[in-house]
């Protein structure tokens, strides 16, 4: 039984790529292309591959959030993301959407063929590079959610007031961390105003550091 594909990818070249590698393997067929995003969604949706190699970085509509709707639409089509760095800041976002794999651009066609083989089975494979990296990601949340749920505030912060926290504490505006978590800049404004209300105090910057002090980040 062959492994049905569909390659996401903005560079012609790449796609051309991995459809050779991939007519090489006997057990994997390229079933469709796309060049962006919101074509990968389309298109899967369309041809219902068992697994979608997604680019990171494409027009329109990045791979995260393609890998987000495809997800919602289609949860039975295994996506596996593709990213040049192994530092790639859409890694853990990408996991979260969804994603069932996750894979450097120059890994060997032989771990290639096995990540595709096992996101079909619904089983998951993160490049040893990227798991690292996931799994220190995975700590880091992991004390977060633990000082979270110990929060010495009146009424506590929702999780997602907490996440909003996070990032305002990163440093980004409202727009970013809107594009960051895939929400409304109404819906962020609204965040931290609760945030803001919660620590008692007026602006972004005493929040950070009334929130450093409580021990919440």
């Amino acid at each position: 039984m062959q492994v049905r594909v569909l390659l996401a990818d903005d560079q012609q070249l790449m796609r051309e790529g991995l459809r050779v590698l991939l007519d090489l393997t006997p057990d994997i067929r390229v079933v469709g292309e796309a060049g962006d995003g919101a074509e990968a969604v389309e298109r899967a949706l369309a041809l219902q591959p068992d697994v979608v190699l997604m680019d990171v970085r494409m027009p329109h509509l990045d791979g995260v959030a393609a890998t987000r709707r495809l997800h919602e639409a289609c949860p039975e089509v295994q996506v596996i993301i593709l990213t040049t760095f192994d530092d790639d800041e859409y890694v853990f976002e990408g996991l979260r959407a969804g994603a069932a794999g996750y894979l450097l651009k120059d890994a060997p066609s032989e771990q290639l063929a096995e990540a595709i083989r096992a996101a079909a089975q619904g089983e998951a494979f993160i490049q040893p590079s990227v798991a690292r990296k996931v799994v220190a990601e995975f700590a880091r949340l992991t004390e977060r959610d633990h000082r979270r749920r110990e929060q010495p505030l009146v009424e506590p912060l929702s999780a997602r007031e907490f996440e909003v926290l996070a990032l305002v504490a990163e440093g980004l505006s409202n727009r970013e961390i809107s594009e960051r978590m895939f929400i409304t800049p109404g819906t962020v404004k609204n965040h931290v105003s609760n945030v803001l209300a919660k620590l008692g105090v007026r602006d972004r910057t005493q929040a950070v550091l009334r929130a450093q002090e409580l021990g919440l980040l």
